[in-house]
This record gives C-alpha cells, structure tokens and sequence, in this order.
C-alpha cells in the first residue's frame, strides 16, 4: 500500500511522515512527494498544510498537474485522501483568509475567521481541545473517551451540510475539528502533534476502506 503525503512547500511534512509511518507499523516508508503521478497512482493521499489558505493553494497550483492529480484522486480515483488543518480546509469551497479564494470544492463549505463568543479567548486558537464527536466514523474508531487534540489555528472550516461534520471542539462556540464525506476525510487539528490519539486516527486513516 503506497501512502504518498503531498509536498508542495508547506508544513513539517517529515513529522506528519513518520507519524504516518509509526501507525501503520510495517517497513513500507511513506513517499513524500511533490510529483503529481506519484500521487495520482497512490493507494492513499495525505494533503497537509501550515500558513494561509491562498498560499496553500498557490503552492499546489505550482507543482506541474499536482492540482489536477489531487482533484483525480479524490473524485475519479476514489481513493482516501486525508487533509490535516489547512489542507482540511483546502477541501472546502472557499476561503475567506485576505480577500476570497478558490479551493478544491469537494465539500460545500467555507473557511472564515475564528469568532469566539468569549473575548477572553485567543486567536489563533493554539493547544489541545476536546474531540466532541457528532457522528460515528471509522476515523474515531477506538478513541478514548473525553480524547483531545491539538490545534493551532486562526480560520475555521464551517461546512454547508450538517451530515459532514464528524467532530468538533468549543471555544467560544463550536470549531470543526474532522469532517468526511465518501472517501474524503479531514482534521482540523493536527494528528502528528496529538501523541495518542493522533497515531489513532493516523492508523483508521491507512485502515479505512471507505
């Protein structure tokens, strides 16, 4: 089973690597690559990301058919592809972060800046938060209750159906903390920084026959 994580310039890619590698416990390496045929015949896809939405984006957009290879994957393929934080929110329709920016639209969603109810509460919202499930997915499979996961981020990712939403945290009101869809699924938090529960959910992901 090949697990490619996509290099496009953005985030700590060895650590979400290896992260990925202590969960499936076998010899096979994860690929980190910025070539879009070695994601386009992956078995498996992580999309990462760290910094703003549109550079995110402008990131993949630079890599010769990376964009398009991704959109394959995802819509074509039917592969599971797995977004960590802004490479979650990539997922969405759009984003809202300096202006208004195109995303993948796989999910109909937005991503838009955090609003706490609570003036007290800082943005970006940065640590561990609890993972308050909506719904039963295989990604959660196995999590111990009250399970918590860390988070650093200034836009949240609100999606337009309701039956997307997998888990969510509070502060100051709810934030969307994993999302899917068919063979689609995203965390807002970041599972190679979450010990645990983050190899956890890293190890649903590389099981998980949606």
């Amino acid at each position: 089973m090949t697990v490619a994580v996509v290099d496009y310039g953005s985030g700590n890619l060895r650590s979400a690597a290896k992260a990925l590698e202590r969960a499936r416990q076998d010899s096979e390496p994860v690929v980190v690559t910025a070539e879009a045929e070695r994601v386009a015949a992956a078995d498996r896809v992580v999309l990462p990301g760290v910094g703003a939405f549109a550079d995110c984006m402008a990131g993949i957009d630079a890599l010769p058919g990376m964009h398009d290879a991704l959109d394959h994957v995802a819509r074509v393929r039917g592969r599971p592809l797995l977004g960590i934080c802004v490479g979650m929110q990539l997922m969405a329709t759009r984003g809202f972060e300096h202006g208004r920016h195109e995303g993948f639209g796989w999910f109909d969603a937005a991503v838009r800046a955090l609003e706490p109810a609570d003036p007290a509460l800082k943005i970006p919202h940065m640590g561990w938060n609890e993972l308050l499930v909506d719904r039963a997915h295989p990604l959660l499979d196995g999590l111990p209750r009250r399970a918590h996961g860390y988070f650093v981020h200034s836009y949240g990712f609100v999606p337009g159906e309701a039956r997307e939403l997998v888990a969510h945290a509070d502060y100051g009101g709810s934030v969307t903390a994993v999302v899917g869809r068919g063979n689609l699924v995203g965390t807002q938090f970041h599972p190679e920084k979450s010990q645990g529960v983050g190899l956890r959910v890293l190890a649903n992901f590389l099981r998980w026959r949606p």
